[in-house]
């Protein structure tokens, strides 16, 4: 249920249910634990109640806990599914983009330098302000939220961008609709405007095979 709200929409208890395969009184029950325990929010419109990650803290602890998963736990023992694929390719990461084309958009900003990324945080340079707002996206009001940092991929075991700079670019990707979401998923589907528009502005073919190439060449960072 949690990673199922990990793409940072808001799911009624039976939809959980659903996702989980178990039944609404099971679902409901540890929801309410979930919510006693500060990882969810609840929001009850008329006699609906809808839950979601109650902050991007929270799904930071949840995205960590998938790379020590990827990492440490050895991998079943079945083929992956057109979804796991999906995925891969392309996600949410509660409000930002994640998997490989995620992790291309984070490694074009860097190496055209308009992002400065540490293992520690990150910076939006100068040119990348311009870049940004260049390409449509607002960064503000900057709130008291985090406002750039690196999130460590657990497919790709790379950085991608989280905080309000990464939140910012997925709504514009998805405005734009360079991207869409699959229903009843987290994957995001890349269309083909976005596939030109990748190329255009970020520098970025996509191959045959759906793999990210970047035109322009840099730093690589972060191994796990």
């Amino acid at each position: 249920m949690l990673n199922a709200l990990m793409g940072g929409q808001s799911l009624t208890a039976t939809e959980l249910a659903y996702c989980a395969n178990v039944s609404r009184a099971t679902a409901s029950g540890h929801l309410s634990k979930l919510v006693a325990a500060r990882l969810l929010t609840v929001t009850r419109v008329r006699r609906f109640s809808y839950y979601r990650i109650a902050s991007p803290l929270v799904a930071t602890m949840l995205e960590s806990i998938k790379v020590v998963a990827a990492i440490e736990v050895p991998p079943r023992r079945q083929p992956r599914s057109a979804n796991d694929d999906a995925l891969h390719f392309a996600r949410s990461c509660y409000d930002h983009l994640a998997g490989r084309i995620g992790v291309a958009v984070t490694d074009a900003l860097v190496t055209m330098g308009h992002v400065i990324l540490t293992d520690q945080g990150g910076e939006v340079t100068p040119s990348g302000e311009r870049f940004l707002a260049a390409f449509g996206v607002d960064l503000r009001p900057r709130t008291r939220r985090i406002f750039c940092q690196p999130c460590l991929d657990w497919s790709e075991r790379r950085y991608h961008l989280k905080g309000l700079v990464g939140a910012r670019i997925l709504d514009r990707l998805l405005e734009l609709e360079w991207l869409k979401s699959v229903s009843g998923s987290r994957a995001l589907q890349l269309t083909s405007t976005g596939r030109a528009g990748l190329s255009e502005m970020f520098q970025i073919e996509i191959n045959d095979e759906g793999v990210p190439t970047p035109r322009l060449s840099g730093p690589r960072r972060l191994t796990a």
